[in-house]
């Protein structure tokens, strides 16, 4: 499946169909109902896309698998005001906890993210990259980047317990809280989806940038012609 269309679903499911669902199924289905189909939509695309789409299992859906289990969990919490707005930032509190624990106890996430993107498919090719990702340039960049993706993901579960909080102020069951769920989905689901895009981003391109100034030049290229593996390759080559 192209990238286009995978994003394409992941806002069609995560955000466009579970809002149309609360705007226009509360009435027939009733407002729990249609609540709670609205929550499992996004839930049951993940795992769909674990299953039957994407088909392996590996770091990053091991982490994605865990936040859908953690929001399926939550939709059947039925609560609102100052709860509701704490659960519906849940996404944003996993992902500040899972990068958070990992920078202290010395294991930055995004090196697990690196190596399952980058795919060595030897033992000795793994033991290269571990080797170059401990370099102390490439190991800050894993913990810098971790850390902006922290605050990222904090500012955004701020602002989105801050929407919640002051614009779903319905009580659960209601039709009108099921609107002002739609109202703040259409707000959030998209706009605090950009900031943590562009923050992964950013890190994922501190450590490249830090990886690539430990690794050496192939003669007559520059390191962007060459292949990451031959210079990781030509790398262990010159420290023996």
């Amino acid at each position: 499946m192209k990238q286009s269309t995978k994003l394409f679903l992941d806002i069609l499911m995560g955000a466009v169909i579970p809002i149309l669902i609360l705007n226009y199924l509360t009435r027939p289905l009733g407002a729990p109902v249609a609540y709670v189909l609205a929550a499992m939509v996004p839930v049951t695309w993940v795992f769909l896309d674990l299953f039957f789409i994407t088909r392996r299992f590996n770091f990053i859906t091991s982490y994605t698998g865990l936040s859908a289990v953690v929001s399926g969990i939550l939709a059947f919490w039925f609560v609102d005001g100052f709860w509701y707005a704490i659960k519906d930032s849940s996404g944003f509190i996993l992902s500040v906890l899972v990068f958070g624990i990992t920078v202290l106890i010395g294991r930055p996430i995004l090196q697990f993210f690196l190596t399952q993107a980058l795919n060595p498919d030897t033992p000795e090719k793994e033991q290269s990259l571990r080797r170059l990702l401990a370099e102390s340039t490439v190991f800050r960049a894993l913990v810098t980047g971790s850390l902006l993706v922290i605050v990222s993901n904090a500012a955004c579960g701020i602002a989105n317990f801050w929407l919640n909080y002051t614009m779903v102020l319905a009580r659960f069951g209601t039709e009108e809280f099921n609107m002002q769920v739609a109202q703040v989905n259409a707000i959030t689901r998209v706009a605090l989806l950009l900031p943590s895009m562009v923050a992964l981003g950013f890190a994922f391109w501190l450590v490249y940038k830090a990886m690539f100034k430990a690794l050496p030049k192939e003669e007559g290229k520059s390191q962007i012609e060459s292949d990451i593996w031959d210079l990781i390759r030509l790398r262990e080559m010159q420290r023996q």
